[in-house]
């Protein structure tokens, strides 16, 4: 591929239940912590989940108090986190024109529409917030990053469930190319711990019902999985035009070498092993690259026994059993519309430093995958490319490739 048409990750930031930016993010993930914690809140007595992975740091702290009342939980996770990614790139000069913003999510300001439900019904229209809309638009959080950022480009927001991040960076990666934009700042947001939330996934038997040891209870891969944790989080990666980052001295982490979404289109809930090949097998040829090219996968992997099973078919076809493969959300649980970004990056870092972490709780791999699913200890190795995977409900795949 020529410089005008590769893509390269020049700055990169998170918040996630094992680290409140993205170097103690990815060194969580290598020490094997757990961000799985019980629910000791009053609410949480009422719901049959009594776990979740939150955040090791409120993203209001580092905002002022005037600005944070006016944000969502997810949009401060985005403008904190954007921040970060901006200065790691080192705050590129930009015609503002030529810098665009896309940030996914799963279910956007889902916090303040039931916070402002809850006022409504017991104090009435009157006490609502002036700043609920903003607050609650799955929009919001492209939108405010676009205003901190100055960015003219365009804001956009992909919402595909659990897959929202991952496509927020295919969709960089497209405007990039086309030549739309010279820089764009991309990834997922989602911060929707709630008793309802967390009881409706409950309700359809996605969540796992163990609590007994909060830390062992998201387990991908594991004979004895029982189901998903839910987590909040961010992952963020500032995207430029190779031409455009080289004639700055920007220094990158790598290249995000290719992509691909598809669509299984034959249920909203299950997941569809023949949907995701086709995603892989594309974001492959996208790459310009063979199965045998990959030496690493980041895995969607969630912890059910469903879609842990599809997804390792899936990769076994369209990839192989040559490639070492991980699952972190064994330590971060399932951040649903952020997870597919920051899955992305742990596959980026992975590729940079020649580690893949662990998969925490994996006692017994299940027999029917057969993978080489990397447990025990971390995985040393100099990978030239790496897929990242990430699946929704409604039958969205994403399949990411990255180059070091």
């Amino acid at each position: 591929m020529t410089e005008n048409g590769q893509v390269l990750v020049t700055g990169v930031g998170a918040m996630t239940p094992v680290g409140a930016d993205a170097s103690s993010s990815w060194s969580g993930l290598l020490a094997g912590k757990s961000g799985v914690r019980a629910l000791d809140e009053e609410w949480a007595t009422d719901i049959p989940v009594s776990v979740a992975a939150s955040l090791t740091e409120d993203p209001a702290a580092s905002l002022p108090r005037t600005e944070a009342r006016k944000l969502d939980r997810s949009e401060q996770l985005a403008i904190r986190v954007s921040r970060e990614a901006w200065q790691d790139a080192g705050a590129p000069e930009v015609e503002p024109e030529r810098l665009a913003v896309v940030i996914g999510t799963g279910t956007g300001g889902v916090l303040t529409t039931l916070g402002q439900d809850d006022l409504f019904e017991k104090s009435g229209a009157r006490r609502l917030s002036p700043f609920a809309v903003p607050m609650l638009m799955p929009n919001g959080p492209a939108a405010w990053v676009s205003m901190d950022l100055g960015a003219k480009g365009g804001a956009r927001t992909p919402v595909s469930a659990c897959a929202s991040g991952a496509e927020a960076l295919a969709m960089g990666l497209d405007l990039l190319r086309a030549g739309r934009v010279d820089v764009v700042v991309a990834g997922g947001v989602e911060a929707c711990l709630h008793p309802f939330t967390l009881a409706a996934f409950a309700q359809m038997k996605a969540l796992s019902p163990q609590s007994a040891d909060p830390e062992s209870v998201s387990r991908p891969f594991d004979v004895a999985r029982s189901g998903f944790v839910m987590g909040e989080g961010a992952g963020i990666m500032v995207l430029e035009r190779a031409g455009f980052a080289r004639a700055r001295g920007a220094t990158a982490y790598g290249t995000l070498a290719g992509s691909a979404v598809s669509s299984s289109a034959n249920h909203i809930t299950a997941s569809d092993a023949a949907g995701q090949v086709h995603a892989i097998e594309l974001a492959l040829r996208d790459a310009d690259l063979t199965a045998r090219d990959i030496g690493h996968v980041h895995a969607h992997a969630t912890s059910t026994e469903s879609g842990d099973l599809a997804e390792a078919e899936a990769i076994g076809r369209a990839v192989g059993t040559h490639a070492s493969v991980t699952a972190t959300k064994s330590m971060t649980g399932h951040m649903l519309g952020a997870s597919g970004a920051v899955g992305a990056l742990a596959a980026l870092l992975a590729l940079r430093d020649g580690v893949a972490p662990a998969v925490r709780n994996l006692d017994t791999l299940d027999p029917r995958i057969d993978l080489d699913v990397v447990r025990g200890e971390n995985r040393t190795g100099r990978w030239n490319a790496a897929l990242a995977n990430s699946f929704g409900f409604g039958g969205h795949n994403v399949s990411l490739v990255f180059t070091a």
